[in-house]
């Protein structure tokens, strides 16, 4: 896992021991921010959110390619995420917040916050990915115009009832990632 592009492109990431974090793929994420850059400019983006961060490599990815900030949430790889953003130099402009996802996304709502782009990667066969679009579209955590990316396996049935649905990819028998914007932005 690396930093495909960007002021820190090329840093190898460390990923947390043991096989309970699945990362996503240097094809699935390049593929992405492909799609990506033919829709937004990184160095207009001013907030990310990175939901289920594992290694903080979404996050990171977008800090590289000039997006002002980013919020980085993970019960479990904090310690990680921290390493990561400390060898990419981007200390001043992320926040790593280590919990359970739904109080952390509470937590970010009570400061009114909103974000410009919204990663989702969740563990799979959890319906985790349709609970999590349900509780940003409830906290209202997304600007107007903004987009969520949301990776989840191929067979998961995704609840997209405040979206809009952009652009579906799939990457074998596993792998599905959704771009979606607010119902009703362009």
């Amino acid at each position: 896992m690396r930093i495909i592009t960007g002021s820190a492109k090329g840093l190898k990431l460390k990923a947390p021991a043991g096989f309970s974090t699945r990362p996503t793929s240097d094809r699935v994420k390049e593929s992405v921010f492909s799609v990506l850059n033919g829709m937004i400019n990184f160095s207009e983006i001013n907030s990310v959110l990175d939901v289920f961060a594992g290694t903080g490599s979404l996050g990171l990815e977008s800090l590289s390619r000039g997006a002002g900030s980013a919020v980085f949430i993970d019960f479990a790889t904090a310690d990680v995420i921290a390493e990561n953003v400390h060898r990419a130099k981007f200390e001043g402009v992320a926040k790593i917040l280590r919990g359970d996802f739904v109080n952390m996304l509470k937590k970010i709502s009570r400061q009114n916050f909103k974000f410009d782009i919204i990663f989702i990667d969740p563990p799979y066969k959890k319906n985790l990915a349709s609970v999590t679009l349900e509780l940003i579209a409830k906290l209202e955590l997304l600007k107007d115009g903004g987009l969520i990316i949301v990776e989840h396996g191929a067979d998961e049935i995704l609840n997209t009832i405040n979206f809009c649905s952009i652009r579906k990819l799939i990457y074998g028998k596993t792998t599905c990632v959704e771009i979606l914007t607010v119902n009703g932005s362009d």
